[in-house]
C-alpha cells in the first residue's frame, strides 16, 4: 500500500527552505589555463600531505576535484563509498567533496577525525525537505512501522531511524522486513520508494521528497533521445520519476550504473543521472559513448542541465579556501551521532550477514564487483 500525503503535511516549508537554500551561491570561473589549474593542482596535494588529510569526493563533483582526490590517494565513490574510506584510511582529516550529508556520515563513521566539507554552503534537496522536527511527528503518527530512511538526510533524521539505508541494498532490507510482515515509513525520496515499494510488494508510508535533479528527466524527451539512439542503453538511478524508471535497461545507484557502463558489451548509453558521474564512467570505459537523458532544460545550450548546483560549489578554489581556513570541521551531538551510527550499523550488519562487501579502495576499476550491491546516491 503505498499513501500519499500532502506537502503541508510532509514537507512543511520545504519550498521556502529550498528557495532560500539554493540562494544561487557564486560558483567560481573555470580555471582555462591547464598550467594554471596543474600549478594549483600541486599546492592542493602538498597541503593535504601538511595537514595529513584524504580528500573524498562524490562522483557528482567537478572532474578536477574527482582526479586530484584519485590523484592524492583518496577515493571517488558515492557516500557510504566516501565515508567508509575516510574511516579507513589513516589520515587524521578527512576532507568531504560533496553535499553536508555525505560530511555528516564520515564524521559518524569516523568521530575521532576531523572532518571537513570542502564547501559548508553544499546541501541537498532530499536533505532539506525532511526537517527533523516534523519527520518526528511524522513517526510519531505511525509507531507501529518500521522507520527507513535513505542516506540522503541529515544526522538528526538518520538518528530517529530503526534503519539507513542505500540506495541499492534498500530493496534487500525492504524484502528481509516485508517478509516478517513489517510495515514501513519510508524518506525521504518519493520516487526511490515508490520504485522499492513496487518491486517489494511492501507497506509503504512514502515521504513526499525528491532530489532536484533526477525529479527533472522528462519520459517523453528519453523516448526521442532513445529513438534517435536504438541501440544505446539507458541507465536510470532510482531517484528518477517512475516514468523515466519504466524505460530503463539498468535502474541502480551511481556505483550500479557506473559498473554497468564498464562491463556491458554496448558501445553507447543515455544516463539519467547527475551528469559529473559522466567523467567517471569515460574514464573507466574509454571509447564508449554515453549521452546525458533529456531534463526540462531547453535552453540554446541545454537539452539536460542535469547538475546539483550545491555540488558544482565543489571546486579547487573551495577546496584551497577551506585548507587554508579549515576550522574544527564537522560537529554533532553525541546523542545524536550515537542514534545515526546505530541505524548505520544495523545496514552494514545486514549487509555482512548476506555476504554483500562495504570495504572500498581507491582504485573503482579494479574493486568494481565489491560495489555491486552498495551505493548511497
Amino acid at each position: 500500500m503505498t499513501q500519499r500525503f500532502p506537502i503541508d503535511v510532509c514537507q512543511p516549508d520545504s519550498q521556502d527552505a529550498l528557495s532560500r537554500q539554493i540562494g544561487w551561491h557564486e560558483v567560481p570561473s573555470p580555471i582555462k589555463s591547464q598550467n594554471d589549474k596543474a600549478a594549483l593542482k600541486q599546492v592542493l596535494a602538498t597541503e593535504l600531505k601538511a595537514q595529513n588529510a584524504v580528500l573524498v569526493a562524490h562522483y557528482y563533483t567537478d572532474p578536477d576535484i574527482q582526479d586530484l582526490a584519485l590523484e592524492t590517494g583518496g577515493c571517488v565513490g558515492d557516500s557510504l563509498e566516501m565515508a567508509r574510506f575516510g574511516q579507513e584510511h589513516k589520515a587524521s582529516t578527512v576532507l568531504v567533496a560533496g553535499v553536508g550529508f555525505m560530511a555528516e556520515s564520515a564524521k559518524i563513521l569516523s568521530p575521532e577525525k576531523r572532518v571537513l566539507a570542502v564547501h559548508d554552503q553544499a546541501t541537498c534537496s532530499l536533505d532539506l525537505g525532511c526537517a527533523p522536527q516534523d519527520f518526528k511527528q511524522f513517526c510519531a503518527a505511525h509507531p507501529d512501522r518500521e522507520v527507513v530512511v535513505y542516506a540522503n538526510t541529515g544526522a538528526a533524521v538518520k538518528a530517529q531511524a530503526d534503519w539507513v539505508v542505500t540506495s541499492s541494498i534498500a530493496l534487500d532490507i525492504v524484502r528481509h522486513l516485508h517478509a516478517q510482515g513489517k510495515k514501513i515509513v519510508w524518506a525521504p525520496d518519493r520516487h526511490l520508494g515508490a520504485y522499492i515499494q513496487k518491486q517489494t510488494g511492501a507497506d509503504m508510508l512514502l515521504w513526499q521528497g525528491s532530489c532536484l535533479v533526477h525529479d527533472e528527466f522528462k519520459a517523453d524527451g528519453l523516448k526521442a533521445l532513445m529513438n534517435e539512439h536504438p541501440h544505446a542503453q539507458v541507465l536510470v538511478h532510482p531517484e528518477s520519476p517512475a516514468a523515466v524508471v519504466a524505460l530503463a535497461d539498468v535502474v541502480g545507484s551511481t556505483t550500479q550504473l557506473l559498473r554497468a557502463a564498464v562491463n556491458h558489451p554496448a558501445d553507447t548509453f543515455i544516463v539519467a543521472t547527475d551528469q559529473g558521474i559522466l567523467h567517471a564512467m569515460r574514464q573507466q570505459a574509454p571509447g564508449k559513448t554515453f549521452l546525458a537523458a533529456p531534463t526540462a532544460g531547453e535552453s540554446a545550450t541545454c537539452k539536460s542541465c542535469a547538475y546539483c548546483p550545491w555540488m558544482a560549489l565543489n571546486s579547487l578554489q573551495a577546496l584551497q579556501q577551506r585548507l587554508s581556513e579549515p576550522g574544527p570541521g564537522i560537529q554533532i551531538e553525541p546523542a545524536l551521532q550515537q542514534g545515526a551510527r546505530r541505524s548505520l550499523q544495523r545496514m552494514m550488519d545486514f549487509a555482512a550477514a548476506h555476504q554483500r562487501t562495504l570495504r572500498v579502495g581507491a582504485d573503482l576499476a579494479q574493486h568494481s564487483q565489491q560495489f555491486l550491491h552498495v551505493g548511497a546516491a
